[in-house]
């Protein structure tokens, strides 16, 4: 290196993609003080359309247009970067260019908002009308401005010179003076607030950023829905158009990610569902699923599955009420910190609530008993029904919806018992999962911001431990800063599918400060009284949403102990009917789901009915079945017919139910 060079091993830490870069081995000589980090990229090399997409200065999202000699730590991260803060910027950054193409094709829309969401980016106008037909050509025009290339640019500025910009725009205006309440004490000392926005072209955005380097990144465009949206998701505010897209740094990664659209479009439960005739939705109850028989077999059998395994953990199981009063949510916080979430009613002048969660309803069941230290851990579960008064638009199939089966658990311990009931736990999730096939993964979620209960002591003691059974169990986790309950710190279990889809389900929940709030203790080894830590503990998560995975990650096939259509038999004709009932009766008595389907139909008709609906298996009987005994079966999985014997068929069918195996034996 230079001397000129502002890159000096002593002060600066270099990253791309989190791995650490040796600076003492570059040769940068043609860097200087005034060179920005996109220099630095070149010089790196980084050029690549999917290189070098975001990056952070000393631990913050920056531009690349930030000067070196400013720079103690910089982060370079590609568009895959395993924490998405690549595809943040990418998709942000296109969301500015559709809002761009949107006022070339139809200047009178108002621009309002265009984040980056997990898998691509939309964005909301104001004053647009416009169909599934007219977004090949707003996509034609993003294409035109991505080739353009243009170097999005940040732009500072007053409030007062904010408001002027945005003037016709009462949507900015809004987001500004929003911007400006919290501010209200620097504006007496004459400190205002400074704005940010960014100028491509002619377009000019309010944004706090930060942008792509150069919108010529952006390789592969692709618009892929519009729908209406309320402005700040308000009922009571004007309805806007959305618009959303995805785009990626080559037309292979766009390609791969519409076969893999494609593919969980195949598998969305909302459609196999009702198809499979599991469930359904009706007005009369928005947001709450009806369970048909086959949805309740379904449900029952995870149910059955869940309290074997908990059974054998020393689990007691206990039910509490659903509607509980406005006093008990006070004592446990949720009346001032979820309200908004809860069902509230009234009775004979009382307030009174349906449970959101079960947790208040186990502390009460606790208080009702007086336990030692030797009865601890208890371990408390239970399936309670619980009510969240979701805002209606976010209501989303089994997803996503009023009423559900939480698998909850509370269990009550001592300090020094939290790192190995954690494990525990996590072994427990682990056997469940594993069950199933799906992967999973680890987060820590710290204690938000504000609207927290429980002291600073309780939470750091709580975030410590949850750490500490962590670093025990010995698996990798990812920490998730102010992202925990507004009563302790948790652990977020991640679970991934078939296709690679990350669902949020299991959560482990230290909390001190509900032990407190209910007055709850044991006496302990000398007759003390004492206050016990608590696990709040979900698995499944929501069952019915579980339900849900679990028909996207089959893609409808579901495994034979979980199938609520289990075998067909299917006689010819109607001389085969006595054998075909002999054998149906057979598999009733062995506890499997069986159905004899003699309809006044074509055998081929039967048999592509059995397929669709995704039985396990499938026996015709004819003649020669009648005369040798043997069966011809069909499974699911080979539409080729085999003979196999009676005994034989029942004997691997119980084996492959009985070991909950999530492949066909035959």
């Amino acid at each position: 290196m230079s001397n000129s060079t502002p890159l000096p091993s002593s002060k600066t830490i270099l990253l791309h993609n989190d791995k650490p870069i040796d600076i003492d081995t570059l040769r940068l000589n043609s860097l200087s003080n005034n060179s920005t980090v996109l220099d630095l990229v070149k010089e790196l090399g980084l050029t690549n359309p999917s290189q070098a997409v975001a990056l952070y200065v000393n631990a913050l999202p920056a531009d690349f247009s930030a000067l070196l000699c400013e720079c103690e730590k910089i982060e370079l991260f590609d568009f895959d970067d395993a924490q998405g803060r690549g595809k943040e910027v990418f998709w942000h950054s296109t969301a500015h260019i559709l809002a761009q193409a949107v006022l070339r094709l139809y200047p009178n829309a108002q621009p309002t908002i265009g984040p980056a969401i997990s898998g691509g980016f939309y964005y909301d106008f104001a004053g647009l009308d416009i169909s599934l037909e007219d977004l090949k050509k707003i996509e034609k025009e993003m294409q035109k401005i991505a080739k353009n290339g243009a170097t999005p640019t940040r732009e500072t500025f007053s409030a007062e010179k904010a408001k002027e910009l945005f003037h016709d725009n009462p949507f900015k205006l809004e987001i500004i003076n929003d911007l400006l309440k919290p501010k209200e004490d620097q504006l007496s000392n004459n400190n205002s607030p400074v704005f940010s926005g960014y100028r491509q072209e002619e377009f000019f955005d309010l944004c706090r950023g930060p942008h792509l380097s150069s919108l010529s990144k952006v390789k592969a465009i692709k618009l892929l829905k519009t729908s209406g949206a309320y402005w700040r998701g308000d009922s009571t505010n004007v309805m806007l158009t959305r618009i959303y897209g995805v785009s990626f740094p080559s037309k292979d990664l766009l390609k791969e990610h519409l076969t893999f659209l494609a593919e969980a479009a195949a598998r969305d439960h909302k459609m196999l569902g009702p198809k499979l005739d599991l469930f359904s939705f009706h007005p009369e109850s928005p947001g709450v699923p009806f369970l048909h028989p086959s949805g309740l077999i379904l449900f029952e059998k995870l149910l059955s599955f869940w309290r074997e395994l908990h059974k054998k953990r020393g689990y007691q199981e206990i039910k509490t009420p659903q509607l509980l009063t406005k006093s008990l949510w006070e004592t446990s916080g949720h009346w001032d910190h979820y309200k908004e979430n809860m069902f509230v009613t009234q009775s004979e002048d009382r307030e009174f609530a349906l449970k959101p969660m079960s947790c208040p309803g186990g502390m009460l069941y606790y208080k009702s008993k007086h336990f030692s230290y030797k009865d601890l851990p208890l371990k408390l579960s239970e399936v309670g029904l619980v009510h969240r008064n979701e805002f209606s638009g976010a209501l989303s199939g089994l997803f996503r919806v009023r009423a559900f089966h939480q698998d909850d658990a509370h269990i009550f311990l001592l300090p020094e018992q939290i790192a190995e009931q954690v494990c525990e736990i996590l072994e427990l999730i682990a056997e469940i999962y594993s069950t199933f096939d799906l992967s999973w993964s680890l987060e820590l979620s710290t204690r938000p911001s504000t609207h927290t209960i429980g002291t600073d002591e309780q939470w750091e003691n709580a975030t410590q431990g949850l750490e500490n059974a962590l670093k025990r169990y010995g698996m990798n986790y990812k920490v998730n800063p102010g992202d925990g309950a507004f009563y302790g710190p948790k652990i977020d279990v991640h679970v991934g599918d078939a296709i690679g889809r990350s669902w949020q389900c299991a959560t482990i929940q230290l909390d001190m400060a509900l032990p407190e709030r209910f007055n709850l203790e044991y006496t302990d080894a000398t007759a003390k009284r004492q206050r016990p830590i608590m696990l709040h503990r979900a698995i499944l998560g929501s069952v019915e949403r579980f339900m849900g995975i679990l028909i996207e990650h089959y893609k409808g096939r579901l495994p034979l102990w979980l199938n609520p259509q289990q075998v067909r038999v299917v006689p010819v004709a109607h001389s085969h009917h006595e054998m075909a009932e002999k054998i149906h009766n057979q598999l009733i008595e062995l506890g499997f789901h069986s159905k004899v389907d003699d309809r006044n139909e074509s055998m081929g008709k039967r048999i592509r009915c059995a397929q669709l609906e995704q039985v396990n298996y499938m026996l015709v009987i004819g003649d020669k079945e009648v005369e040798t005994g043997d069966l011809s079966l069909r499974s699911r999985e080979n539409p080729d017919s085999a003979n196999v014997s009676l005994n034989e068929f029942l004997e691997k069918l119980c084996t492959e139910r009985n070991t909950r195996s999530n492949k066909s034996l035959f």
